[in-house]
C-alpha cells in the first residue's frame, strides 16, 4: 500500500482549499515534499491547479528541484495536452504524467501517450461530483466542467486506452476531512486491472484504512491530514515563510473534522491492521 502526498499548486505556492474551492496559500511546495520524503512517502504528486484554465502547466522549475533531491517517484498533472507537453515534464524529473481534460476531450491523446511513453507513465484523474440524483459525474478542469461520462465507464475506456494507473478524486469530499468516498473507489477498483489510487476527504487514521479496506484502493493519497500535520511542528506562525498563510494555518489545527497525522502515524496504523506498506 502507497502513501502518496498530493501537493496542489497555484503559480510557485502550494494551496488548499475544500472541494477544489476556496483556495489558500499554504507555502513552498518543495519545503513539504522534502518533509514527506524524509518521513517515509511513496510518491509525491504535483497538481498544477490552473494550469488547465490557462492552457499550460509551469511547475517545471519545482519539478527540477524535487527530481534533483528527492528520490521517490513524482507524478506531475494539470495542463498536460500534447505528447510535447508530456515529454517536457517527464525530461524534467517527473516519473509519471496525470491527464484528467485532455484525455476526456481526446481520449485517443491517452492512448498516444501511452504508446509513446509506456502505461506505467500515464495517470488518468478522474474528479467526480455525486449529483443530486445519486449518480456520479466525471468532471475537468479542476471540477469546473461536467462531461457528461460516468466514472466508472471511463475508467474502463482509459484502461483500454493505455492508461497504467487512476487517480480517483471525490469533489465531494475533498478537503472536508470526512472520509473517501469508499463507495466511488469500490467501483471503479472492482472494474478495472490497474491500480487505483484513492483521493479526497482523509481526516483521520480510519479513513485511511477504510479506503483500503472498504474501498479497495491500490494506493492513498492525501493532502489536508498531511499539510496540517506538517504545520504543526511550528510553534506560531511566526515560524512560517512569509508567504505562508499563517492565520490560515494556525486556524487549522483545531479544524475539527482534520486530525494532523504524520506518514509514520498513518504506515503504523495500516501496519497494525495487517495492511503490508513500506516502513
Amino acid at each position: 500500500m502507497r502513501i502518496i502526498p498530493r501537493l496542489d499548486i497555484k503559480g510557485s505556492n502550494l494551496v488548499k482549499g475544500i472541494r477544489l474551492e476556496g483556495l489558500r496559500v499554504l507555502g513552498k511546495p518543495f519545503r513539504f515534499a522534502e518533509y514527506y520524503y524524509k518521513s517515509g512517502a511513496d510518491e509525491l504528486i504535483y497538481i498544477d491547479v490552473v494550469a488547465s484554465l490557462y492552457g499550460r502547466n509551469s511547475l517545471f522549475d519545482e519539478i527540477r528541484q524535487t527530481a534533483r533531491s528527492l528520490f521517490i517517484p513524482l507524478t506531475v498533472g494539470g495542463g498536460l495536452r500534447t505528447l510535447e507537453d508530456i515529454q517536457n515534464v517527464l525530461r524534467a524529473g517527473a516519473d509519471k504524467a496525470c491527464i484528467n481534460t485532455a484525455g476526456i476531450r481526446n481520449p485517443e491523446f491517452i492512448r498516444a501517450a501511452s504508446r509513446k511513453f509506456g502505461s506505467s507513465t500515464i495517470v488518468v484523474s478522474i474528479e467526480v461530483i455525486k449529483r443530486d440524483s445519486g449518480e456520479y459525474e466525471a468532471y475537468t478542469d479542476n471540477g469546473r466542467e461536467r462531461t457528461q461520462l460516468h466514472p466508472v465507464s471511463w475508467a474502463q475506456r482509459a484502461e483500454e486506452l493505455g492508461a497504467g494507473e487512476l487517480l480517483v478524486t471525490s469533489i465531494d469530499k475533498e478537503g472536508t476531512g470526512e472520509g473517501y468516498d469508499n463507495n466511488l473507489i469500490r467501483s471503479i477498483a472492482a472494474t478495472v486491472s490497474i491500480p487505483t489510487i484513492a483521493c479526497g476527504g482523509a481526516g483521520n487514521l480510519n479513513h485511511i484504512s477504510d479506503a483500503v479496506i472498504e474501498g479497495k484502493a491500490d494506493a492513498v493519497s492525501m493532502a489536508s491530514v498531511l499539510h496540517y500535520g506538517y504545520v504543526t511542528q511550528f510553534d506560531s506562525a511566526a515560524d512560517l515563510d512569509s508567504e505562508d498563510d499563517g492565520a490560515f494555518l494556525s486556524g487549522a489545527r483545531q479544524f475539527t473534522k482534520v486530525t494532523p497525522l504524520t506518514i509514520d502515524q498513518i504506515k503504523n496504523d495500516l501496519k497494525a491492521k495487517n495492511i503490508s506498506c513500506r516502513i
